[in-house]
């Protein structure tokens, strides 16, 4: 069987071309959704669409596709990624998938090929949560609620002047589902964002599932006092409580969650002087695994340290959960179509979780979802370091062109 594989010197071009949008001096890019360099980037991504003759569509929540049609199909598979970038992020994240995806769909054009289903290739907004985590995904699976609009991530304003500058309405993001019967599957290249493939020396990651996340706001409640005349015996020092439970969480899932990370990301004294003792201390917390039974024994372990902590110093508590993302697992005949491929091309490959969100949690709840993830020098994502050597790349595109072919059935 053989196999087929993309125009090298065009993608990395299209590569190359895209990371000067929103550059920044350290070499990443600054483009968050609905920025006039995220627009600029859309606009790119329309014009190379125009010039490979594919057909275009702009949905009501802003997501944007480049569509080969095929003869008496009824049927969608979506490959893609997101074009957006937290701010002053790097060149790699959610383009490369864009990118490789509309490299595929023109190695397809170009050698000829009839396929039993359309090929779409898909860049969705706001992946990266500027305004509404996963916003494009989540409005084509018909996952967002109407209240999420009042609490953006960076206000009302913010969010209302960006969907102003991209033509969106709330209402329209809101219609964007799509008919599950439409769709054939979705395939997402990513840069892994970690170092698990660099360590095992392996060029190919298929994903097995992606994590699930659970998220709390703490708030320790203590007294201000005159930090040099109050007894340090006698104190009630909200910071003492929220600094125990921060060391404590990290040997808590070190000892007994081995599957699992923690993180506690911020924390913030009030009334921040340096002669008051802190009244109350609010800080963050996250747990994050693609096993659910694991992640319900670590919240409970880590909800509890968190009252311990509390009555030892004397503190009161208060938590606050945030909303939920469960585990999702990939598709198996999607997992499959990625093994098969990176063996064909003769490339390394192993399982893997992702321990990242990515717009395919949304899709796999739809369709035939999968993932592949190309090595991360250093292990380094969400920073202008992010690096992905071209042949990686490279390597990454082919195996999502010939998964894409054996998904869609032609081979």
């Amino acid at each position: 069987m053989s196999t087929l594989t993309i125009n090298t010197r065009r993608f990395l071009q299209d590569m190359e071309t895209l990371s000067q949008i929103g550059a920044t001096p350290q070499g990443g890019v600054n483009r968050p959704c609905f920025s006039q360099a995220h627009l600029e980037a859309r606009a790119w991504f329309r014009q190379r669409s125009n010039e490979a003759d594919l057909e275009l569509r702009i949905d009501s929540a802003g997501n944007h596709s480049a569509i080969l049609r095929q003869e008496g199909a009824s049927q969608s598979l979506l490959v893609g990624s997101h074009l957006d970038s937290v701010p002053f992020g790097g060149r790699y994240d959610g383009a490369l998938g864009v990118v490789s995806a509309l490299e595929v769909i023109r190695a397809v054009k170009d050698a000829g090929l009839r396929l039993p289903c359309h090929l779409e290739v898909i860049d969705f907004t706001d992946e990266e949560g500027h305004h509404l985590p996963y916003l494009g995904s989540r409005a084509l699976a018909g996952f967002i609620e109407p209240d999420e609009f009042q609490q953006p991530i960076h206000g009302r304003p913010k969010f209302e002047t960006g969907l102003a500058l991209a033509g969106l309405t709330e209402e329209g993001i809101l219609a964007a589902k799509r008919n599950p019967a439409s769709l054939a599957g979705y395939l997402e290249l990513h840069i892994e964002q970690g170092s698990r493939l660099a360590t095992a020396d392996m060029q190919i990651g298929i994903v097995q599932a992606i994590t699930g996340i659970r998220s709390y706001h703490l708030l320790f409640l203590g007294k201000a006092n005159h930090a040099g005349t109050t007894p340090m015996q006698g104190r009630q020092d909200a910071g003492l409580g929220a600094s125990a439970f921060r060391l404590a969480a990290r040997e808590i899932a070190l000892q007994s969650a081995p599957d699992c990370v923690v993180n506690v990301g911020y924390m913030n004294f009030s009334p921040g002087a340096l002669n008051v003792i802190p009244s109350q201390v609010e800080t963050g917390l996250e747990i994050r695994s693609t096993n659910e039974a694991s992640m319900d024994a670590l919240e409970a372990a880590l909800l509890a340290q968190a009252h311990k902590e509390a009555q030892r110093f004397d503190l009161g508590l208060e938590i606050q959960p945030h909303p939920r993302a469960t585990p999702i697992h990939m598709h198996a005949e999607a997992r499959a179509a990625i093994s098969e491929s990176a063996q064909a091309l003769g490339l390394r490959a192993m399982e893997m979780p992702s321990g990242a969100g990515h717009d395919a949690q949304s899709l796999a709840k739809l369709t035939r979802a999968g993932m592949l993830f190309v090595p991360s020098a250093g292990g380094i994502s969400h920073s202008p370091y992010e690096f992905t050597p071209p042949e990686d790349c490279v390597n990454g595109a082919n195996v999502l062109l010939n998964a894409a072919l054996r998904l869609a059935g032609h081979l």
